[in-house]
């Protein structure tokens, strides 16, 4: 008798200051061990603090590592979508409640502000949350596909300014997606300080040339950026999904299947009453 095939998912990742004097980037995946493997999924989360304040980076750590601690600790019987908001919600109070008791309460751009971008694959779906300007990427071929939208607005060729990140204010607005995954699927999560400088085809040849390590394809695609003139924090994440589960039964399909109708009295509903 064969064991049914669980979720199985290689990691890359590296991080670096740059040109700058303090890496305010922060980053973090968590591979648990069953059963939250299976009730949770594996998260992969990648922030950047805003490079106008000097305790941003603060913001992304704490904001990177209460999303791995809390996000495992939320009921079972929550969505992954409720689950994560529930988390960022928590996490957006506090860093703005820090701003708010700081010498920064009246400067947002100096405050316990950062990009958020976060993918959690359970089972056979994805789910991204994302605030700021971090983006995912889908590889496909020799292409990149943007999976997320950037939260900059343009004032000039010269000005542009974040419209949403977390900590900025009391309520947080995030962007969320979920889709089918499948094994051999590759993503990408990466800072401006990468994606700005490195192209798609650098990318897709890094991680083929390490596909048996894509910690060092992450570094060298970090290392290319840092070459070709960036002048940020420099950090990538690379998540390959080498399996996912095989389908038991109804329960693995709920996540694709529609929601019922609001049920009146004495409606029938798949042959009840």
């Amino acid at each position: 008798m064969t064991m049914p095939r669980g979720l199985l998912i290689s990691v890359g990742q590296h991080s670096d200051k740059g040109r700058k004097p303090v890496n305010q980037d922060f980053h973090g995946v968590l591979i648990p061990g069953e059963p939250l493997l299976s009730l949770k999924g594996i998260a992969a989360v990648l922030a950047d603090g805003i490079s106008s304040s000097a305790v941003s980076q603060i913001a992304s750590e704490s904001a990177v590592k209460s999303f791995l601690m809390d996000y495992y600790c939320t009921s079972e019987s929550w969505t992954v979508k409720t689950s994560a908001r529930r988390v960022l919600d928590a996490t957006n109070s506090w860093l703005h409640a820090q701003t708010r008791k700081s010498q920064y309460a009246y400067d947002r751009d100096k405050g316990y502000v950062c990009t958020l971008s976060a993918m959690v694959i359970k089972a056979t779906t994805a789910h991204i949350f994302h605030v700021g300007d971090c983006r995912v990427y889908r590889v496909a071929g020799k292409a990149l596909e943007q999976l997320t939208d950037d939260h900059r607005i343009i004032v000039s060729s010269e000005q542009t300014y974040l419209g949403r990140a977390l900590g900025i204010n009391p309520q947080l607005e995030i962007d969320y997606q979920a889709f089918e995954v499948e094994a051999g699927d590759i993503f990408l999560l990466a800072t401006d300080g990468a994606y700005e400088f490195v192209d798609a085809r650098f990318v897709t040849s890094a991680i083929t040339e390490h596909a048996g390590n894509l910690d060092a394809a992450a570094k060298a695609i970090v290392e290319e950026a840092y070459r070709r003139g960036s002048d940020d924090n420099i950090t990538v994440q690379i998540l390959r999904i080498d399996a996912v589960p095989e389908e038991t039964g109804v329960f693995d399909r709920t996540a694709t299947l529609p929601l019922p109708p609001l049920l009146e009295p004495r409606a029938v509903f798949d042959g009840y009453r």
